[in-house]
């Protein structure tokens, strides 16, 4: 181990760190400059990597998940030879540079996974490490194709938040250790001392969560050397190294403050502190030669690494074609050596089953039997509950439990973690393989959302499996009856929301989120029986492309129009029954989204100008307005529940045919009277 190579690429990391930030006039100085040693030692001797190949499928994963400490990051992937350069990082923060304000996916090789909110990237780190363990169980033969770490570089500040722990308690759990978490213990945040705020011994929590913990100083290369050493022989627990730092570490009036966390320098002290460190006061963006050398000597080893994998890879997918042909259809040209990771995962006629018209099931109990056949289909598929699958239909026994024992298993049991749960299906699912989904209560989607944000930035295919979708779930009252929910998660951009209204529905709504490749889909699914229909457009699955079709139609152009999403729909059909007219047309709009995307003729087709609308769903109406029109009638939830059955809560808040009736022969009336 070159000690002084190592010492020199710390000091490129310290003027980089400062003179990025203080050209930018924002950023974190303080992590990257406490850090800059650990950082090196990383790069440089612990990761296997090849910056040449970076979506390499065996290389050691490392995600910062003090996301803010970025530049850190971007200053070893540069030193390191990936594609970031020194303009890219002088121009840091700023419009279409690869260095960003925090780590982002797609954006600067070498970058894992998006983090920033900040606990996301310990729990992302977790579902790296099973998604390593499910593949190496799977792919690996006398031949070990898939043999890498997930490290994780974490601070006081992630260790605070609830997620965190959450995830390092599932991690510990499960045994995963080839999981090694470095824990920069500087004792700074922005407001000050951490002992204004975080005083417990993390030691002893994670020692009480299954953790291999060990401690030390950040700037203690030998000891931690032999630490991670230590942590690779232990393969039953998680590692946890606790490294005592510096903040802002060669700064030369500011190291140790709160005052380096958050702000640039400023001027004088960055010359200040260059001239401490014997870097030419002058000089920006200073990089020691030793720096450059001990990297460029670095590459060959990583090089060297790289190729005897291929060789290796070469013989395993002459004997193993089938598998080698499962992992292509997954990682497409992302396979062997492509710079960016292009999935081609065509898909095959997925066999789901047929429910009959008439046939009254839960579209949660309809999810939970397309769920059991698309697992025999796609041994992708992966996921599980915050503890409620067997109420959110999605306890599949043929996937098997995932633990240490049975790595090729597929169903995770999270318990109850949603938040983590969320943010470890983000780590499972940004290597690509898997096809991942989780499932909880349409109400507890609030603990989720975070990670769903990050999902969905990310373009990440996760599929979210939310039941109990409204007020009418009835006895367990408003804490666990969702209002808001829908109206928040259609908010999220790149979400893709649906709420079926049938069973029918429900096997369509699946197959649009498997086939989806650049973003997550909520499926929102009824507790209750929902009887399946007859459509009235028999290209309903091809027009659900545009997020709704006609149900039920009327003779010529309606003059009332009832649009209705999930258990809603049924409602709709039964007004319509009602009221006894040929003047009524049925639509449902599984996907909002969708329908207000789609052209202006599609929309014209289903809901004409000239009608009147009447909107059905039992939830807030926030963004239904403009659909509703000002002549239309809203129907929807505008309160919190009440602790009732479904029938109470149908008449409280007017979700009953024979109300829906006579507001659609009002409209009628005052139709024929013009």
């Amino acid at each position: 181990m070159d000690i002084e190579g190592i010492k020199a690429v710390a000091t490129a990391i310290r003027t980089i760190s400062m003179d990025a930030v203080q050209r930018a006039r924002s950023g974190h100085p303080g992590s990257p400059m406490g850090c800059a040693e650990l950082g090196a030692l990383i790069f440089g001797e612990v990761l296997k990597h090849y910056p040449q190949d970076p979506r390499w499928i065996n290389r050691d994963r490392f995600v910062l998940s003090a996301g803010h400490a970025c530049v850190l990051l971007f200053a070893l992937l540069h030193l390191s030879g990936y594609d970031i350069s020194l303009e890219d990082i002088g121009r840091f923060r700023r419009m279409n540079s690869k260095a960003t304000g925090h780590p982002e996916l797609e954006v600067t090789p070498g970058v894992e996974i998006t983090t920033g909110p900040l606990g996301q990237g310990i729990a992302n780190a977790v579902g790296m490490a099973i998604a390593e363990r499910m593949l190496a169980a799977r792919f690996n033969t006398n031949r070990e194709i898939i043999d890498y770490y997930t490290y994780a570089m974490v601070g006081d500040g992630d260790l605070m938040e609830g997620v965190s722990y959450e995830a390092a308690s599932l991690a510990g759990h499960l045994g995963l250790g080839k999981l090694i978490v470095f824990y920069d213990s500087n004792g700074i945040t922005i407001e000050g001392s951490t002992q204004l705020s975080f005083t417990e011994d993390v030691r002893k929590r994670f020692q009480a969560s299954n953790w291999q913990v060990f401690q030390g100083s950040a700037y203690d290369l030998r000891r931690i050397m032999k630490f991670l050493g230590a942590a690779k022989k232990e393969t039953r627990k998680p590692t946890l190294l606790i490294m005592k730092s510096v903040i802002g570490k060669g700064s030369a009036n500011l190291a140790g403050s709160n005052e380096v966390h958050g702000s640039p320098l400023g001027e004088e002290e960055v010359k200040a502190s260059k001239r401490a460190m014997g870097v030419p006061v002058n000089s920006e963006f200073y990089i020691p030669a030793h720096a450059s050398a001990y990297m460029a000597e670095r590459m060959n080893k990583w090089e060297e690494g790289h190729t005897q994998w291929q060789e290796i890879f070469r013989l395993w997918e002459i004997e193993n074609p089938e598998k080698r042909s499962e992992l292509e259809k997954a990682l497409g040209s992302g396979l062997t050596n492509a710079p960016v990771h292009t999935p081609s995962r065509a898909r095959e006629v997925l066999k789901l089953p047929v429910f009959q018209k008439g046939v009254e099931i839960a579209t949660r109990i309809a999810s939970g039997k397309i769920l059991e056949a698309l697992a025999n289909q796609l041994p992708e598929l992966v996921g599980g509950s915050a503890d409620l699958s067997h109420s959110t239909a999605t306890h599949i026994e043929s996937l098997g439990r995932f633990d240490f024992m049975n790595p090729r298993g597929r169903s995770l049991y999270f318990g109850v973690r949603e938040h983590a749960m969320a943010a470890i299906a983000n780590g499972i699912a940004v290597g690509r393989f898997f096809r991942v989904f989780c499932s909880t209560y349409l109400v507890f989607s609030d603990y989720m959302r975070p990670s769903i944000r990050l999902a969905a930035m990310m373009k990440l295919p996760t599929i979210y499996v939310f039941t109990h979708d409204s007020v009418f779930l009835g006895e367990d009252g408003p804490t666990h009856q969702p209002v808001e929910q829908l109206a928040s998660l259609r908010a999220v951009p790149n979400l893709l929301v649906l709420r079926p209204g049938d069973a029918e529905e429900t096997a369509t709504a699946w197959k649009m989120a498997i086939s989806r490749e650049d973003g997550p889909t909520a499926l929102i699914l009824s507790r209750q029986p929902l009887r399946v229909y007859e459509k009235a457009d028999a290209d309903w699955e091809d027009s659900l492309r545009h997020g709704g079709y006609i149900v039920s139609d009327s003779k010529g152009q309606p003059k009332i129009v009832l649009i209705a999403t999930g258990s809603e729909v049924n409602l709709a059909l039964e007004t319509k029954r009602l009221v006894s007219s040929d003047d009524l047309r049925v639509v449902s709009i599984m996907s909002r989204e969708l329908f207000q995307k789609a052209p202006s003729d599609v929309q014209e087709k289903l809901i004409p100008a000239e009608a009147r609308r009447i909107v059905l769903e039992a939830g807030v109406s926030q963004g239904w307005e403009g659909i509703a029109g000002k002549s239309g009638q809203i129907f929807c939830v505008e309160t919190f529940g009440k602790s009732a059955t479904m029938k109470e809560l149908q008449e409280l808040f007017q979700f009953e045919a024979p109300r829906l009736c006579t507001t659609a022969r009002e409209m009628l009336a005052d139709e024929s009277q013009r």
